[in-house]
């Protein structure tokens, strides 16, 4: 049987401006948005990805303190132009690192406006070999 990761829920202290940092900074892509009068919770996902992060207002999202997220990890084929990228759209990130020349030892950070923090692994065999088929995503972002 296989397990499958596919939301992480996020702490913010503001639903609007983490929002606004991850679809339109980050580039991830926002999957719902959901308003009633009970919660607030949104759901983004990086492109390429099966796992997504949900922010929102419900008590269990509650109990964590905005900003106590640390070392979420994502993978790029490209750390230096993924780094590029998000510089580009205003978002402060850390020198990339290189810990080890093989594939999959390059690493940069950033962190959202609370304080969640972000590495960003470049592993170049995605460039060849994406996790999720280039065709199913696609027909996931319509």
């Amino acid at each position: 049987m296989d397990w499958t990761l596919e939301v992480v829920v996020l702490p913010v202290s503001d639903i609007d401006r983490a929002v606004r940092f991850y679809r339109d900074q980050v580039g991830f892509h926002l999957d719902h948005d959901t308003t009633n009068e009970w919660m607030h919770v949104v759901q983004l996902t990086p492109r390429g990805s099966g796992c997504s992060i949900v922010i929102g207002d419900l008590p269990s999202q509650n109990e964590m303190a905005p900003g106590s997220m640390r070392a979420l990890q994502l993978v790029v084929a490209d750390a230096r132009a993924a780094r590029a990228e998000l510089a580009s759209r205003g978002v402060e990130v850390s020198d990339i690192t290189v810990f080890d020349e093989r594939d999959g030892g390059t690493f940069f950070g950033f962190a959202d406006p609370d304080g969640n923090t972000w590495s960003v692994q470049e592993l170049r065999a995605r460039g060849e070999k994406p996790l999720i088929p280039l065709d199913h995503r696609t027909s996931m972002a319509d």
